[in-house]
């Protein structure tokens, strides 16, 4: 198995050197670091890494500005969000702007190992239920983000209703039982969404259908 390769992006010198520690004693490559959002983008542009590890608060270019940038440029790389606040707006912006994720930074070795490996597989970090209620405390008063908008006009009404159980937090064995199929058949489905969306991850999916108005807080 390849080893994902990793920058590091957080303006501390001492956060980066622990991680990269942690990373490379765990089997990961670490191939670069940034001391703040525009050295991020670059190395992200010159280096091809298949994760970022974002600090959000940085200086000259925040960790949200950079991620857009990224987002926006690169198809491959995942960002995966640092910060020391948990379940704040910060979090929702983030996963808005196009991350896979988020991890607080007091996270332990082999959690931070874990989700750099899942991440770099094509897996969102957080459980859909738990990103639902991020989106949910925060979408109402979010301005929009024209990014993540896409045309739901292209799905059928299958995937629809798939999208809109996804935006509920529904696990792929849930919506199975929920819709009466095999869990392959859901797989297949959920694949076909995200590729017509040109969705990362279902943190992603979950924060589109709340910004199309597929799903509403609270419903």
């Amino acid at each position: 198995m390849t080893a994902p390769r990793v920058v590091i992006a957080d303006d501390q010198a001492f956060v980066r050197i622990g991680f990269r520690m942690i990373l490379t004693s765990g089997g990961i490559e670490v191939v670069g670091e940034a001391a703040d959002g525009v050295e991020a983008v670059a190395a992200v542009r010159d280096l091809k890494p298949d994760v970022v590890l974002m600090d959000i608060r940085m200086p000259t270019m925040d960790g949200l500005e950079a991620t857009r940038q990224i987002m926006r440029s690169s198809s491959d790389c995942r960002v995966l969000m640092l910060t020391t606040f948990d379940l704040d707006r910060y979090v929702y912006d983030a996963l808005a702007a196009g991350a896979s994720g988020f991890l607080l930074k007091d996270v332990t070795p082999e959690h931070l190992v874990a989700a750099v490996r899942l991440i770099e597989t094509g897996d969102a970090l957080l459980a859909p239920s738990i990103t639902r209620r991020l989106v949910e405390r925060f979408a109402a008063d979010a301005p929009p983000a024209p990014a993540v908008h896409r045309d739901l006009a292209v799905l059928t009404p299958r995937e629809r209703e798939v999208l809109t159980l996804v935006g509920h937090g529904r696990s792929n064995s849930e919506l199975a039982g929920d819709l009466t199929l095999s869990e392959a058949t859901v797989k297949t489905h959920v694949a076909r969404i995200f590729a017509k969306l040109e969705l990362r991850d279902r943190a992603q999916a979950v924060v589109l259908a709340y910004e199309t108005g597929l799903v509403t807080p609270g419903a």
